[in-house]
């Protein structure tokens, strides 16, 4: 069953730890405590998918192997629930191979931490996180137009040819940054620092592959997005521009 750990709800944000290894839990929910955070827990995946439903926590720090539903399926799960899909997700994971990475990424995890791993460095990440999800966008009051596509700040929603389409934070802030730079190149570091900050250390492959996650979601529109072969990324205003490849 999930249980609360902290009871206290004064605390400004919530934090879903989901782990089968309960000391490893215990641990985590006491560093996250002594930081302000309220914590609460779950040992499966079926669980986490309850919890968060009904708590709808700040954050979920999500292991991949679980017994019950897997990470990698609570994460499609909470992604493809409306009243989940907004929840920022780090990826707790033993494994270091990086296809297990790229899966999590694709399926909409922001961030990703490799077992065994420091406090320092897990509480760090959090702090990351849960910033960007604070921050608002640069232009938060601007609805922004090019082409079939749409993206209103303030509402924090995007839409090609009216139909909304649901990105993650961290997919929402790279598609605008492309937007915003109106056809400019923006090289992987200068999204990363645009997109997750510039406390963070993001490999150049999680990038690549929040981009594709975007042009999956755009559909059709999926060529507003222009591969800069060697150096990034930049958005091209009609589908008859070249794209480098990668």
């Amino acid at each position: 069953m999930p249980r609360t750990i902290d009871t206290d709800r004064k605390a400004k944000q919530t934090v879903l730890v989901v782990d089968d290894e309960k000391d490893l839990v215990e641990l985590i929910a006491y560093n996250l405590q002594r930081n302000g955070y309220r914590v609460i827990s779950a040992n499966s995946g079926d669980a986490a998918l309850e919890t968060a439903a009904r708590e709808l926590p700040n954050l979920v720090l999500l292991d991949l192997m679980l017994p019950g539903a897997s990470g990698t399926e609570v994460a499609r799960q909470l992604r493809a629930d409306a009243h989940t899909a907004h929840i920022p997700i780090i990826m707790l994971t033993a494994k270091s191979e990086e296809t297990d990475v790229v899966v999590g990424l694709t399926l909409g995890a922001d961030d990703y931490i490799t077992k065994p791993f420091s406090m320092k460095i897990l509480l760090a990440r959090v702090g990351t996180v849960l910033r960007r999800g604070e921050t608002p966008p640069p232009l938060e009051t601007a609805v922004l137009r090019t082409g079939p596509l749409t993206i209103d700040g303030s509402k924090h929603e995007v839409a090609v040819d009216g139909e909304p389409i649901k990105l993650t934070l961290t997919e929402f802030k790279l598609l605008s940054a492309l937007v915003t730079a109106r056809g400019r190149v923006l090289t992987r570091d200068q999204l990363m620092d645009k997109a997750m900050g510039t406390d963070v250390f993001v490999t150049d492959r999680a990038i690549d592959v929040h981009i594709t996650a975007i042009r999956k979601k755009l559909g059709s529109a999926n060529w507003l997005v222009r591969t800069v072969r060697g150096v990034g990324y930049s958005l091209q205003e009609n589908p008859d521009q070249s794209d480098d490849g990668e």
